[in-house]
């Protein structure tokens, strides 16, 4: 379109140049026929004003001025010829070179319709290019679609599969796919479902084989590994587990040995059954047992209101046994004493059976206040410590109370200067506050237990001296009878 305007141009700016030289050798030819004429009347009018001024002879006759004139004439024509020559000359060069540009124009109309006419014809076929492309699509769309997906679950999967422990970088070729725009090529979708096909097969493996471990130390050292299917794996120290496509020592191996049965499947020559352990969560238990506080930890949680509640409930256990073993030592005791008619000085009721012989004699009304006497004498030995085990058990939850108090305090300083963000900030707080709750419960139950069988059996043997001292007395009112 830009060379059709220039060309358009040019032919409008000679067709200007022609008219122009038109008008010009118009002019040039009129010029040439008036010009002698003027320029003899001119001749002419000089001379009659020479003769009527000076009154003298012309300097030359007309003859001659005629001649002169007929000269210049003939000039001034042959110049005019040869100008209007020139004019015509270069017209006839400038018609050519406009008939050259039209014929350029022409063509290039020509060769621009012939474009146009193809570029339509090549729209055309691209339309329906891209409606057999979109139609060709259509089920490979929906391939590509579930591809992706497919690719991206199994790309997560082996990043923390023990497999890919032995199997390394399995998972490149699976996260182009899901990161690609455009469809998955043949040798992509063989390579997932090939595996699938391997993560499925190796899961029903019990393998040997060597890979770098991470030991307790952060330090990498290569070793042999057994690895059940996708569920556990251990070397002769204990389990691992996986971390960013390498094994990593449990920091805390599981109890109950656990440990032990490792090492049996580890040292297995293949002759024989043995017994293992696995974890079917795929590693969840696992790192739970890493998570999990010991006993030691948990206690360490509270605090020193937990200790002091730990002092609190052994102090007072540790009482209430002894008091409750002495109890029971003394209703044995007691018990032997009754079966037998020689006091002894080692019991209460031994005791309350001398205090009787000792006022045998005297009257019944003295002979009971001596029995009552003797009998509250053996009533503080009885019950001594048990109030204060019995105390001490009132005591442990309050004090469990106190510290869930603090807990919560510290829990809410938290949350004031750091917000509700990270919860393990405020994990602190709260462990303090449950694990002193706990602790004081803890330690009140037993005390309330151990208070309740050395009371029963201080009051046991405190019925069986009232109700001997009665008796003396009893005896004796019959005997004075």
């Amino acid at each position: 379109m830009n060379l059709l305007h220039k060309k358009d141009e040019r032919i409008a700016s000679m067709q200007h140049f022609k008219n122009v030289s038109i008008s010009a050798l118009i002019a040039l030819t009129s010029m040439a026929a008036f010009g002698p004429v003027a320029v003899a009347q001119d001749q002419s009018a000089s001379s009659e004003n020479q003769a009527a001024q000076a009154a003298e002879p012309p300097a030359r006759t007309i003859q001659e001025v005629l001649d002169a004139v007929r000269a210049e004439r003939r000039a001034v024509s042959e110049a005019n010829r040869e100008r209007e020559s020139r004019f015509r000359r270069e017209e006839t060069n400038q018609q050519a070179e406009l008939n050259r540009l039209e014929g350029e124009v022409a063509d290039a109309e020509d060769e621009a319709s012939r474009l146009e006419a193809l570029r339509n014809q090549l729209d055309r076929e691209l339309e329906e290019l891209r409606a057999q492309l979109a139609e060709r699509q259509g089920e490979f769309g929906e391939l590509f679609g579930v591809a992706r997906a497919a690719a991206a679950d199994l790309n997560e999967q082996l990043n923390d599969s023990l497999i890919s422990t032995q199997f390394p970088n399995r998972g490149e070729v699976l996260t182009r796919m899901a990161r690609a725009s455009s469809l998955p090529t043949i040798e992509e979708l063989e390579a997932l479902w090939y595996t699938m096909l391997q993560e499925a097969g190796e899961q029903g493996k019990v393998v040997r084989y060597d890979a770098p471990v991470i030991t307790g130390d952060n330090r990498s050292d290569s070793e042999t590994v057994v690895r059940i299917g996708s569920f556990s794996a251990f070397t002769d120290d204990g389990f691992l587990i996986p971390r960013e496509g390498t094994l990593r020592y449990l920091v805390r191996q599981p109890a109950g040995g656990a440990v032990g049965a490792a090492g049996d499947v580890f040292d297995h020559d293949g002759q024989g059954v043995v017994e293992g352990l696995i974890d079917p969560s795929l590693g969840t238990l696992l790192g739970l047992v890493v998570e999990t506080p010991t006993f030691g930890e948990r206690v360490a949680q509270g605090g020193g209101i937990g200790y002091a509640i730990i002092v609190v409930a052994t102090f007072g256990v540790l009482l209430a046994l002894y008091r409750w073993a002495m109890l029971i030592g003394v209703e044995r005791k007691v018990s032997a004493q009754r079966k037998s008619s020689t006091p002894s000085a080692d019991n209460p009721l031994g005791r309350v059976m001398i205090a009787y012989n000792d006022n045998k004699g005297s009257d019944l009304e003295t002979l009971q206040m001596r029995l009552d006497d003797a009998v509250l004498k053996e009533l503080p030995k009885l019950e001594s410590g048990l109030n204060v085990v019995k105390v001490l058990a009132a005591v442990a939850p309050l004090m469990g109370l106190l510290g869930t108090v603090i807990g919560m305090i510290v829990t809410f300083q938290a949350i004031t200067l750091f917000g509700t963000g990270d919860p393990k900030l405020m994990a602190g707080g709260i462990s303090q506050a449950l694990v002193t709750t706990v602790q004081g419960l803890m330690a009140a139950i037993p005390l309330l237990l151990l208070h309740a069988f050395a009371s029963g059996a201080s009051r046991r043997v405190s019925q069986i001296l009232e109700e001997q001292s009665v008796s003396l007395v009893a005896e004796s009112a019959e005997k004075a009878a």
